[in-house]
């Protein structure tokens, strides 16, 4: 059994600075599947681990254009796979060339994909923390699963840990 970790955010900004802390633990080759209701914070993250992977073009949701390239310290691959119908419509936008371990590649709504992502890759879920009795109103509390696949990333996962322990729910 793969152990998971949950994180807490309480803004956006948290949101960006788990994506940066995620981000320097990343390395070429990786592979991180998104998943989260619309608005849930997938972009915030991917924004966070870009900009510690070396980006610094703003990073936006590739939701209309489906596919976002970005050169780094790292090549980063940022898709969006929310509107595609069919499984090679994920590799008619370049899937393949997410896999040629030279660039991290982010995949929002991954889970539609599933049977493409590697073995080895990491799942993230993001959530609106609806059960948090001590949010105000309208605050922007999210819960961010961490789920390890494959061999590589468990063991990464204490480095992982270390890295977010700021952030453990």
């Amino acid at each position: 059994m793969t152990a998971s970790m949950e994180l807490r955010s309480a803004s956006p900004e948290d949101t960006r600075a788990i994506g940066a802390r995620l981000g320097a633990v990343l390395r070429p080759g990786d592979v991180v599947s998104l998943t989260g209701e619309l608005g849930a914070g997938k972009t915030c993250l991917v924004q966070g681990a870009a900009a510690a992977l070396g980006v610094t073009e703003r990073v936006t949701s590739p939701s209309f254009i489906l596919r976002k390239d970005y050169q780094g310290a790292v090549a980063v691959l940022h898709l969006d796979v929310y509107r595609l119908q069919t499984l090679q419509d994920v590799l008619d936008i370049g899937w393949e060339e997410a896999l040629d371990r030279s660039r991290v590649a982010f995949v929002e709504w991954g889970d539609a994909m599933s049977p493409l992502l590697p073995e080895d890759h990491l799942e993230v879920d993001l959530r609106v923390d609806l059960d948090d009795t001590e949010a105000e109103p309208g605050s922007e509390q999210r819960l961010i699963g961490l789920l390890p696949r494959g061999h590589d990333w468990s063991r990464r996962l204490a480095e992982l840990a270390g890295a977010l322990h700021d952030w453990r729910a």
